[in-house]
């Protein structure tokens, strides 16, 4: 890593690194966010800026890789959490509103895999679309995840299980 390639307030970070990866942090983000492509360029920019600013430190505890989809992971959770509770206000104040809730786009997929994958629970969900899509291994999915190792094996374990019975079904 060149010092010219660091960035300034999170020295362990290369820009030719986050930029290597950047496709799959996207793609990422899109599946977190029902694949709108608008709220995915949001978390994405919102995670660049935690990264520049120092907000988010890397510490080399994990691959860059893994933290970095954890940060994603962890803004998408927040701003989820921020939107919930402003439903539940709006619920409180003006109950008779929700008929005018937007709810989001959803993929246009006819792949039958896809559709079962999205069947799962979010969980197993996340580790299959992690370990599948993301190339991570269960250890760094499970990192992204908040989860331990072992509850990351499981959920993968179940989740392998359960594709294949839905798969072994639709033929």
């Amino acid at each position: 890593m060149r010092d010219s390639d660091v960035l300034v307030n999170n020295p362990h970070v290369s820009r030719s690194a986050l930029e290597a990866m950047h496709g799959q942090v996207f793609g990422w983000a899109l599946s977190r966010c029902d694949f709108n492509q608008a709220t995915a360029e949001d978390l994405v920019q919102q995670a660049y800026v935690e990264l520049l600013t120092g907000k988010a430190r890397f510490d080399g505890q994990s691959s860059l890789k893994t933290f970095v989809f954890a940060v994603v992971q962890n803004l998408s959770r927040n701003r989820y959490r921020r939107l919930a509770a402003r439903m539940r206000l709006l619920g409180k104040v003006a109950p008779e509103s929700g008929a005018d809730v937007v709810q989001p786009d959803e993929p246009a997929e006819d792949n039958d895999v896809w559709k079962a994958v999205q069947a799962l629970p979010a969980r197993q969900r996340d580790i299959v679309e992690l370990v599948f899509c993301r190339d991570m291994t269960i250890a760094e999915a499970s990192a992204v995840m908040g989860v331990t190792t072992g509850t990351g094996r499981v959920h993968y374990d179940r989740a392998k299980k359960a594709l294949r019975g839905r798969l072994a079904d639709d033929r």
